[in-house]
């Protein structure tokens, strides 16, 4: 097996290839730990995913928990929660090297820090700078939103005008200098901002549909000027989120696309780390399964069959993306939420993952459909 990608797709995916019996070749271009610009928001959704590749041994270190929740609009409050469901915050950079320490101790290879030259998708074959040739009967790419595997297959990684785009701050700051998590519902065109604390510190960022938001870095200076933090004498760093954007399918042949490389990205909250775990651990499972019946030509199959549920939730998300962050809804969503601790509670629960949007059922989405087009209450 090769995996390309060593962040949580990757892992989770190599992880479960191991676990099944397999040798797993993971590459990926950098050392760990090594830096990874992301809000690091940890679901209840991802916490399982996560316990059920990596079992409940990771570092509580890496965490840390809030149960309390800001809700904004620009200046305006319109929630502030207490007792909420658990969110975790975690910095990505221990966050993956801990995940990849895992895989490697399973006795995964280790090919952290090696580029590749090119990649043979039809044969599986991975060329490294180096010129050492990598082969795998079956190949994953957990390779992120810019994602090689992808181009390899498609001829380009992700659609420019639907692909998210984010801005994000990291502020040294005590523990509890942040008590509770902050989210601004306009601070991007089609996106959100955020204030996530975190152990030594507190991520602000902003983000949102790539090609609705040609100002985003303006318009984040003033939103960090608007929380008494100077741009200026800040480390403003930018990445894509390939929320909105979804691979139909994901693979082809017998590569297979997991977490990021897959589009795999909630477009209300941008999170993708649950996703990203799960989906590595679905493309891994598949692959176990089809090569001990010698047909890795199965594998993609078995693979969307096993993850059709994640896409039929992210279609879900979509829909309601296009109700809540559409111009002409947004302030009445917005006087919604404002006006009812239930709606807040139950946007709160899908910002957790303690709730999927199946669970809303289809009633759920028609009434939430009508008051927001109506106006009514």
């Amino acid at each position: 097996m090769i995996v390309v990608g060593a962040g949580p797709a990757g892992s989770s995916a190599a992880l479960t290839c191991r676990k099944a019996g397999l040798a797993v070749a993971l590459i990926d271009k950098a050392r760990f730990p090594r830096g990874k610009l992301c809000g690091g928001g940890i679901t209840g959704r991802a916490r399982g995913h996560l316990d059920a590749v990596f079992g409940p041994v990771l570092d509580p270190r890496l965490f840390h928990e809030t149960r309390r929740l800001r809700l904004m609009a620009g200046d305006r409050e319109i929630g502030a929660l207490e007792d909420t469901p658990p969110l975790w915050m975690t910095m990505r950079q221990d966050f993956d090297a801990a995940l990849l320490a895992q895989a490697h101790a399973a006795g995964v290879e280790d090919y952290s820090g090696r580029r590749i030259a090119s990649l043979d998708v039809e044969t599986g074959s991975a060329v490294l700078t180096d010129g050492q040739v990598l082969r795998g009967r079956v190949m994953i790419g957990a390779d992120g939103v810019n994602s090689g595997t992808a181009r390899a297959l498609f001829g380009r990684a992700y659609d420019p005008r639907r692909i998210g785009f984010a801005l994000e701050a990291e502020l040294d700051a005590p523990a509890d200098a942040a008590p509770r998590a902050e989210l601004d519902l306009t601070a991007a065109r089609w996106g959100y901002g955020w204030a996530f604390p975190k152990l030594h510190g507190v991520t602000l960022g902003i983000g949102g549909q790539a090609g609705r938001n040609r100002d985003l870095r303006p318009r984040f200076d003033a939103w960090l000027v608007a929380r008494g933090v100077d741009p200026a004498r800040v480390v403003v760093k930018g990445h894509h989120l390939p929320m909105g954007d979804p691979r139909p399918p994901p693979g082809r042949g017998i590569v297979l696309l997991v977490g990021d490389a897959a589009g795999f990205v909630d477009p209300i909250t941008g999170e993708g780390i649950g996703w990203a775990v799960r989906s590595g651990q679905l493309a891994a499972e598949a692959a176990a399964v089809a090569l001990a019946a010698a047909q890795p030509e199965q594998a993609l199959a078995r693979y969307l069959d096993a993850v059709a549920p994640v896409q039929r939730e992210l279609s879900r998300a979509r829909f309601l993306a296009r109700v809540v962050y559409h111009p002409l809804l947004q302030q009445r969503f917005l006087n919604l939420i404002a006006g009812s601790p239930r709606i807040q509670r139950r946007f709160l629960d899908l910002m957790a993952g303690t709730i999927d949007y199946a669970d809303l059922g289809p009633a759920h989405f028609a009434r939430l459909g009508w008051r927001l087009v109506t106006g009514r209450g």
